[in-house]
């Protein structure tokens, strides 16, 4: 799979339902020498409004992700948000 295929695709998280982001707005680790992805950089944006936004990041690895579809990216991913 390409990453021009996952492209703005949404993340949905299975075990909560929430909608996490989309994959254009997300960052990759990628293993450098087999281009393997090995987790999402999810960013964390709390506030309200936009007003005071979290600067974190949460990061899953990519052995969460149980499904790729046409339009989204299902996870299963028990974390703390």
């Amino acid at each position: 799979m390409n990453l021009s295929e996952i492209a703005g695709k949404e993340i949905v998280n299975l075990v909560t339902g929430e909608r996490l982001g989309v994959i254009g707005e997300c960052d990759l680790i990628l293993d450098e020498t087999t281009g393997e992805i090995l987790a999402l950089l999810i960013p964390r944006e709390k506030g309200l409004f936009g007003l005071k936004r979290d600067k974190s990041v949460l990061e899953v690895p990519w052995r969460s992700v149980r499904k790729i579809g046409n339009d989204m990216i299902i996870i299963e991913y028990d974390g703390i948000y």
